[in-house]
């Protein structure tokens, strides 16, 4: 009886190597499908790996996208309810937990997410001990935080998606102002990702020119063109779209994807993520929260100590107390 399959791969001289970009995406809800479908649609990655309680859906998902792996890059396409199928992951992105609900703060889903991540994140260790944690799962400070503390991995290799967002969005905003492209507007949003972030307006500019150079006022309540409303658009961009659509999805996944990118293909980037704090800008708290990182293969290899106005160093610092004060209360 003829083999076809052992009789083609006879015909192939040289084994296909290992990539070594296998991703894991915990979660299949909407935030954790954007990921997983902007990696595979970019081809940041190869292999990845999808994980869920929830086995039909699980399954459903796989299978939706393994029917467009010719439009892929023929990547490779699993999942499973049983984490060792995670095992030799090089990036872990965790997206489980409670969805954030209209009207409901991230920090009012602190405790609730946190006994979610303590069924994941060992799990995740155990199967891929050099992995990179990247956390996603709101409020993806404090969050990540937990997730540095149940792993046991060393504070490079935890990471949040933090404002790498918030960035993209004020970047946008700005964009649509001035009537440039977001990619020639250069700002940051740094801190928490949400309520208490702080929108760096001493340093946004285009080509070089520093906005506040033109009008030393912007971002400020004495700016009569209204630039702080930006940052409050940035701030109540997610709840805008949770009331209007009923989640987030697709921004979340690119900015991700963007993440990944840097990480699997040692790009070096920088990127607003959320990162350990501590001693950073006066912060005196055991915090995560973002500021500007460089990003490659081994997660966060330098931070950049900005340099920040009074207020802002200010807004950074009460930012910090704010997810201090939370963590104080969490149950591991």
């Amino acid at each position: 009886m003829v083999d076809t399959k052992k009789a083609l791969l006879s015909m192939i001289s040289q084994p296909a190597e290992d990539s070594g970009n296998k991703v894991t995406v915990v979660g299949v809800g909407q935030v954790g499908m954007a990921c997983a479908f902007s990696i595979l649609s970019q081809g940041v990655s190869s292999e990845v790996v999808l994980v869920d309680v929830m086995a039909d859906k699980l399954k459903g998902e796989m299978m939706d996208l393994q029917h467009g792996a010719l439009f892929l890059k023929n990547a490779k396409i699993l999942a499973s309810t049983d984490y060792a199928i995670t095992a030799g992951s090089k990036l872990c992105i965790i997206t489980a937990g409670v969805r954030q609900k209209e009207g409901e703060s991230r920090l009012d889903l602190v405790q609730r997410n946190t006994d979610v991540l303590k069924n994941i994140i060992p799990k995740l260790v155990e199967y891929s001990p050099d992995t990179i944690l990247l956390v996603v799962s709101n409020p993806v400070d404090i969050l990540t935080y937990v997730a540095w503390k149940l792993s046991g991995l060393p504070k490079h290799r935890v990471i949040g998606s933090g404002t790498n967002l918030d960035t993209s969005r004020f970047r946008f905003l700005v964009s649509q102002k001035l009537g440039v492209a977001p990619g020639s507007v250069h700002g940051w949003i740094i801190g928490e990702h949400g309520d208490s972030s702080v929108a760096i307006w001493s340093g946004v500019n285009v080509a070089g020119v520093r906005l506040r150079e033109i009008n030393p006022a912007i971002g400020t309540e004495q700016d009569t063109e209204n630039w702080k409303d930006i940052h409050k658009q940035v701030i109540n961009s997610a709840y805008d779209v949770i009331r209007l659509k009923g989640y987030t999805s697709w921004a979340i996944g690119l900015s991700v994807a963007s993440l990944a990118s840097s990480i699997l293909r040692n790009s070096n980037n920088v990127h607003a993520v959320s990162t350990y704090v501590k001693g950073m800008h006066g912060v005196q708290e055991e915090v995560y929260l973002s500021v500007p990182a460089v990003i490659g293969t081994h997660g966060i290899s330098h931070t950049v100590t900005q340099t920040l106005s009074k207020d802002e160093i200010f807004s950074l610092q009460s930012s910090a107390t704010k997810m201090s004060v939370v963590q104080n209360k969490l149950e591991f």
